[in-house]
Formats: structure tokens, sequence, C-alpha cells
């Protein structure tokens, strides 16, 4: 067996550039799958992050409707209310149930104006409890209190970006909301979501009246009191706020939303993506085996000699046939090799990239499952392209090929 693979690595270094031209396809495809499933797997860490919330009892009850874009619940025919809240709050599978304000709002600083997203913190028990589930902790000044007037926390990234506005702010600093002047308290530690480290957090009392809500709240986050009790606790909400607003089943204008529905529901795209991306690239690996069926038939006519004197001297066509098809095999493996190396790199640094743009801390991760079983495939793939082209050569009459 070790003079076969020695046999295979000598022919493919003679044959040369013929032997890399061949091998391009299988490099090309395999490239692709490698580097495209482990960008998709650091997609999926990145979307993950966005989400922002630590603990895993939490439901997340939204209005349905859509009319606009916006923040969650801006552009509803039928709002959420306070007294919906309360309703909610009442379940007893429930521990609490938070309304919150989450509205686009125009904030002005050192004369730059830009477009953020507000949210609201509710007073009392529930102002700590926003804090823990979405793991918020001031990394400058403080956070947010019961009868704090005309102040604001910001998101990390105003802190340290200075590209927002010029300069980065600092608790103390002064910014105008809705053209209205408020106060920096603090800035929210950084967080690795998008949409936590550039958000504008003021009390829901003062939000409220800035953005001329009445009794509306943009969605309500429910902490049930065991996350054994999450399906239960859906389904409970679920009739509740169908009794509420008098609709049917499966004509519901508003959604009840778990952690894991919500993660469950990101997985299955970005896997629908990966496998729609695989079938394509799968098509250069189809290229790249018909590439090799090619040359290796090429190198069949061409040693005919070779194989006639192989066969005088005593060969066996079993012998023969396996020459040729670990060398096919060999094809496979080396452009798997070649093709797993590039696309391990690209997945890895892109997965950085992806990280770095969305402002989210995420380690990337080497899949050697994914590798070991892309570098069978690939010789699994070179060896049955030359099963033909190895049975043909078995095939060859001694005396035939000597006069050939």
């Amino acid at each position: 067996m070790k003079d076969y693979w020695k046999l295979a690595i000598i022919n493919l270094r003679h044959r040369g550039i013929r032997s890399w031209l061949t091998l391009l396809g299988i490099f090309i495809g395999i490239t692709a799958v490698v580097s495209l499933i482990s960008l998709g797997a650091g997609l999926k860490l990145a979307v993950d992050a966005q989400f922002g919330i630590s603990a895993t009892e939490i439901i997340t009850v939204q209005a349905g409707g859509v009319t606009g874009f916006g923040a969650p619940g801006s552009g509803v025919v039928d709002k959420l209310t306070l007294d919906d809240v309360d309703a909610i709050e009442k379940l007893s599978s429930v521990e609490i149930a938070i309304p919150r304000i989450i509205s686009s709002s125009k904030m002005e600083f050192r004369n730059r104006i830009e477009i953020g997203m507000a949210a609201s913190v509710p007073d009392g028990k529930k102002r700590k409890l926003v804090y823990e589930i979405m793991d918020i902790e001031a990394v400058t000044g403080r956070l947010l209190k019961d009868g704090d007037t005309n102040k604001v926390v910001l998101g990390y990234n105003f802190w340290t970006d200075d590209k927002i506005y010029g300069k980065v702010i600092v608790p103390g600093n002064k910014v105008l909301i809705m053209d209205k002047k408020f106060e920096v308290v603090g800035i929210t530690k950084k967080s690795g979501s998008f949409i936590l480290d550039n958000i504008i957090m003021m009390n829901e009392d003062q939000l409220r009246s800035l953005m001329n809500y009445s009794n509306d709240v943009d969605l309500i986050a429910v902490k049930i009191k065991d996350k054994d009790l999450m399906e239960r606790a859906a389904k409970d909400i679920e009739k509740l706020m169908r009794d509420r607003r008098n609709v049917d089943v499966g004509k519901e204008d508003f959604e009840v939303s778990t952690p894991e529905a919500m993660l469950e529901t990101v997985s299955s795209i970005i896997g629908g993506i990966q496998i729609f991306i695989v079938i394509i690239a799968s098509i250069s690996i189809l290229v790249g085996a018909l590439g090799i069926i090619n040359t290796m038939t090429t190198s069949v006519l061409e040693r005919r000699r070779e194989i006639g004197i192989m066969k005088a001297v005593g060969a066996k066509n079993s012998q023969i046939f396996a020459q040729f098809f670990i060398e096919s095999g060999l094809l496979g493996l080396v452009g798997g090799v070649a093709g797993v190396i590039v696309g391990v790199a690209i997945g890895y640094f892109g997965t950085l990239g992806i990280g770095n743009f969305i402002g989210t801390e995420i380690s990337p991760s080497i899949d050697f499952s994914l590798i070991i079983a892309v570098l069978i495939g690939s010789f699994v793939v070179g060896s049955v392209s030359g099963l033909i082209p190895a049975m043909n050569a078995a095939k060859q009459n001694p005396v035939e090929a000597l006069r050939g």
C-alpha cells in the first residue's frame, strides 16, 4: 500500500500543471463548502448575541399588523396597552410583566443630528429586573434611578466611537433628544449587541411624555416563575390576548415569542441558506470530478506501455486497478486539503470581520469534524471518479499494451 501511494505521488508530480488544473474544481468546491458553512456558524453566533437576553425565563409579547418600518410595535394597527400588562401579570405562571417603549428618536450633540433608538426603563423593582434581564451595567457614570428627570444613559458605542458625533460622549455632557435637553449620567458596558451598544435609555414616564404615548406600550417582557413553565405560560398569554383582542385562533394580531423559538427561527433560516449555497458549491465539485475522470482516462491511454510492462512482470489486474484508483483518490484528497486550508482561513477571519462589523465579540472556532468529513469526502469523490479509468487500466491486454 505504501508503494501505491509513492507511485501515485510520483505520477501526479510528473504530470505537473495538468494535475493542478484537474484538482482546481475540487479545490474551489471544497473551499466554498468549508468557508460558507464556517461563515454561517459565525453569523449564527453574531445573531444570537444580538438578542441581549441573559435570562431564559423571558417571553416577549408584541403587537402585530405592521403598517410601516421602525422600532418594535411602532407601526402596528392595534397597539398593546398598560391594561394588557396588568392582565398578563395576573396569570398564575407569570412572575412579573414589564411594559417597554422602544421608539426611534432624534438626538443632537455638538450641532450634529443622528437618529437612534430610545428605550424606556420602568420604575421600582421592575427597573432592577430589566437591568438583570438585559445584563446592563455602567462602565462609567451610573445607571438611571427612580425620580431621574431629564437624564439619560447611553450605549457603549457613544463613549468609544467618535464617528457618530465627531466626538465621544461622556457622563456630564448635554444632548438634545427630540429638541429637549438631557444630561448623560452614564454609559453602559459593552454588550456585543448592536442594539444595546447604541441604545438611548431614559425613564419610562419621561419617554412616554416625550414621544406622546398615552396608555400604549411597544412590547411586554414577561418573566415566568420557572423556565419549566415556558410552554404553558406562552399558551396562557396567547389565550388571554386572543380574548382581550377578540380574535380567533390563527388570526392573531400579536406575537408571543420565547428566546428558544426566536433562535430556532434564525437557525432554520441560516441553515436553509447554507444548504442552498452548499448545493451550488457542489456543482464545482462535480466539475472537478469530471476533470479527474478526463485526466485519469488520458493517463491510462498515455501509460499503456507501462501497464503492459507491469502485467508482463506479474502484476495482477487488482494491483493495476488499485494503482489508478489510489492515484485518482489522491487527486481529490490534495484538492480537498488545499480547499480546507483556504476555506477555514476564510471562515475564521470572515467570522471576525462579521463580529467587528456589527460590534459583537464572537470567538471563531474550527470545526474539526467538518474538516475530517470534507477530506474523506474529497478522497471518495476522487476515487469514485477514477473507478472507470482504473477498471479500463486493469483490463488492458499486456501484449496489445506493449505494442501500443
